[in-house]
């Protein structure tokens, strides 16, 4: 097992962040079952502990629940509801392929940090959380921890896990909605800059009926080029080249068709009932946890 040194750790969240996360919780637009009655409480009705309303008693119910009291002043049996515990699952997806180990502030790192600030939140309210990386699929995971004294396994798998491959998307997609058939939060990190697109994927996961959660992060170079003249353009994934003339026209028509591809992926997304959020590394992740989560109901 690695060590992972304070400096490491420090890199992805810094211990005055913390604080703020303390205060902070994930929250869910759906009502999810959990494998083990957890620490979060829903609004299906069961056994714990805290009261929700009372019912007529009907035959088979367990005695243990009447209400004697009612039954002495009003000769009636009702049962004793309860509001019911269970735990939130929450996953983060995290592209780790080739094209993440790139910009100025670094998107691989960004990314890392927003994956580490949410393991973070759900660890402190003892939900179960679960971190894979994918590039041409599946790479890595750490699956199903709980509890605050487990973080230091969040940011070993975050910080040790290497960029590798190109993104093969869909085939992640697929090997997840089969790993993970259980319904929860799902945050998936990437630039999305597949060549096989993203279609096919999102419906592996829609139909998952995840809570799910796509955030965009592109590096200001990749928003706005400022490369000009004769140059070798090489894709960091696969090594395809192309020797082309950068003119102002040409970075125009890359900012339009690059605009086309977010706002077409927004619009799949949104019709969907997938939240898309887009940022670039320029905008402090911290803003990102604090202030666009909270504005998408993903926190509170």
């Amino acid at each position: 097992m690695a060590v992972i040194t304070q400096k490491q750790s420090d890199e992805l969240l810094d211990p005055e962040f913390t604080t703020k996360l303390d205060q902070l919780e994930l929250i869910s637009r759906k009502i999810f079952v959990g494998k083990m009655r957890g620490e979060r409480r829903s609004k299906r009705r069961g056994e714990s502990v805290e009261f929700a309303d009372y019912r007529n008693y009907v035959f088979g119910d367990d005695l243990r629940h009447l209400d004697w009291n009612i039954y002495a002043r009003l000769d009636s049996l009702f049962i004793k509801l309860f509001l019911e515990e269970e735990d939130l699952l929450v996953t983060v997806l995290l592209d780790v392929s080739k094209s993440m180990d790139w910009g100025n502030p670094h998107k691989g790192l960004y990314a890392r940090r927003v994956a580490a600030a949410i393991a973070y939140i759900g660890l402190a309210n003892y939900d179960r959380v679960s971190l894979f990386a994918y590039s041409n699929g599946l790479r890595g995971e750490l699956v199903g921890v709980r509890g605050r004294r487990l973080m230091f396994k969040a940011i070993e798998f975050l910080t040790n896990v290497p960029y590798a491959g190109p993104s093969h998307f869909e085939l992640a997609a697929k090997q997840f909605a089969i790993r993970q058939p259980q319904r929860g939060i799902v945050l998936i990190l990437s630039d999305f800059f597949d060549k096989g697109g993203y279609e096919q994927a999102m419906r592996y996961l829609v139909g998952r009926n995840y809570d799910l959660y796509t955030i965009q992060i592109l590096s200001p170079e990749e928003i706005e080029p400022t490369l000009t003249g004769d140059v070798k353009l090489v894709d960091v994934e696969d090594d395809d080249t192309a020797e082309v003339t950068v003119s102002r026209a040409l970075i125009n028509r890359y900012k339009k068709n690059l605009q086309a591809y977010c706002g077409d992926f927004r619009e799949y997304c949104t019709r969907r009932g997938v939240n898309y959020m887009f940022t670039s590394t320029e905008i402090p992740f911290d803003e990102v946890i604090m202030s666009y989560f909270r504005k998408r109901g993903l926190i509170r």
